[in-house]
């Protein structure tokens, strides 16, 4: 029996950790077609990213509830359905052409195109929201919480950066250089990638046995919510910052190598964006290794601290200082940009566990709280946008700079839980 028992937690892990996956294939589609789009609309690079986010402001919560109402697997299977109907309208705004004018904005003429793209990646964000809902506090419960549930949630994160290493990557092979003539039809395929992956996890999910901690069980009465915890409150916030760091950090590192302007810099700036994915995967690996010894609070504080130094080095470096990468010269700054991979790779589960230690019933409340902002990953690279419109992609990380400090204050002091007297049974 205990064998068995045993053998159906492992098949758990295995599925949690390829939903994990499938979250970021998903979620990295929105730097390499904002390129494509912005050819076109200038204005609307980060739209499709911030369509894809703006999703968890509307269904973190919910995604919550129903994983008290439904269960674990069934949400898995509804998101599942929901990521296959977002990524197919995503292909229809490839085959709509842009002849049918709605409306002007910034003096650019919008076509129906653009809008049922942008329909596709909010769709595809109510999908990623509920399966992050799933992944992370039952990777946390499959390892019993505490250091053990944080490298649970880094192992499935290693596959998660397997994943975002490869969406650019592939991106940037199909489309090579963004031109007038470029369009999402020259990356259709991945999009049926994309349709096909749901499909086949669709069957595996529903043919797997997922514990179920809440299901059929009388819903527990909350005297309290779970932002009454500081460290829950403060982590939320954190939660917040840090999606618009790991999303805002590869985009526009992506923006400034493909805005250098020569024959290819789509297909280099897709590579380059795609190291700082293979060095998240990379750190979200060792920290899989050590997280049974080393506490989350000193790894956090370690990263932050890191990541804060390579943006400044990458910043004051002047942009004459070159590498010669596939016959072109660029900047150095752009792998110590790439460089911070390996600091974000570990936050979101770290955050994640540090915010949710000791909430007991609140937890999965938490979660829903924890998807809505998620929000922060559409919000703080549109400003991020902004800022480099305004000035330029290389300046626009002081704001990256500035929630990365937050967070490195958050693990040095606010990840404490100082409301130990709230009932948690």
């Amino acid at each position: 029996m205990s064998q068995q028992k045993n053998n159906g937690k492992l098949i758990a892990i295995i599925t949690m950790c390829f939903i994990f996956a499938m979250i970021s294939f998903v979620t990295n589609m929105g730097a390499p077609f904002g390129n494509i789009w912005g050819f076109t609309y200038p204005f609307a690079k980060a739209w499709g990213n911030l369509m894809n986010f703006a999703a968890y402001l509307f269904m973190g919560i919910p995604a919550g509830k129903m994983l008290i109402k439904y269960g674990y697997k069934k949400t898995a299977l509804i998101a599942l359905v929901v990521g296959i109907i977002g990524l197919a309208l995503q292909y229809l705004s490839s085959i709509t052409g842009d002849a049918t004018k709605l409306f002007t904005y910034d003096g650019i003429p919008v076509a129906l195109n653009l809008i049922i793209y942008l329909l596709g990646a909010f769709i595809c964000g109510f999908c990623v929201c509920m399966l992050n809902t799933v992944v992370n506090p039952m990777l946390n419960l499959l390892g019993g919480g505490g250091n053990k549930g944080n490298q649970l949630i880094q192992v499935g994160g290693t596959l998660n950066s397997l994943t975002a290493t490869l969406t650019p990557l592939l991106t940037g092979i199909l489309v090579g250089t963004v031109t007038a003539e470029t369009s999402m039809s020259n990356v259709a395929p991945l999009l049926f990638i994309g349709m096909a992956v749901f499909a086949i996890s669709f069957v595996i999910i529903s043919r797997v046995t997922i514990p179920e901690p809440t299901l059929g069980k009388v819903q527990p009465k909350y005297e309290r919510s779970p932002l009454a915890f500081r460290h829950c409150l403060l982590g939320v916030i954190a939660i917040f910052f840090y999606v618009g760091i790991e999303i805002g950090i590869p985009m526009h590192l992506q923006f400034y190598v493909t805005e250098l302007g020569f024959e290819g810099s789509a297909a280099i700036g897709g590579v380059i964006a795609g190291f700082y994915w293979l060095l998240m995967m990379v750190g979200r690996f060792t920290s899989s290794l050590i997280s049974g010894k080393v506490s989350t609070a000193l790894q956090m504080t370690v990263v932050s601290t890191v990541a804060i130094a390579l943006l400044l080095i990458a910043i004051f470096m002047p942009e004459s200082t070159t590498v010669s990468y596939d016959g072109h010269d660029i900047p150095v700054k752009a792998f110590f940009i790439a460089a911070c991979g390996l600091c974000t790779s570990i936050m979101w589960g770290g955050i994640f566990n540090l915010s949710v230690e000791g909430l007991g019933k609140y937890t999965e409340a938490a979660s829903g709280i924890f998807m809505t902002m998620v929000v922060g990953g559409g919000i703080m690279p549109l400003i991020q946008q902004a800022i480099a419109r305004g000035t330029d992609n290389i300046t626009s990380y002081w704001l990256v700079i500035a929630m990365l400090a937050y967070i490195l204050l958050y693990a040095l002091f606010g990840c404490k839980n100082v409301n130990k007297d709230i009932k948690v049974d």
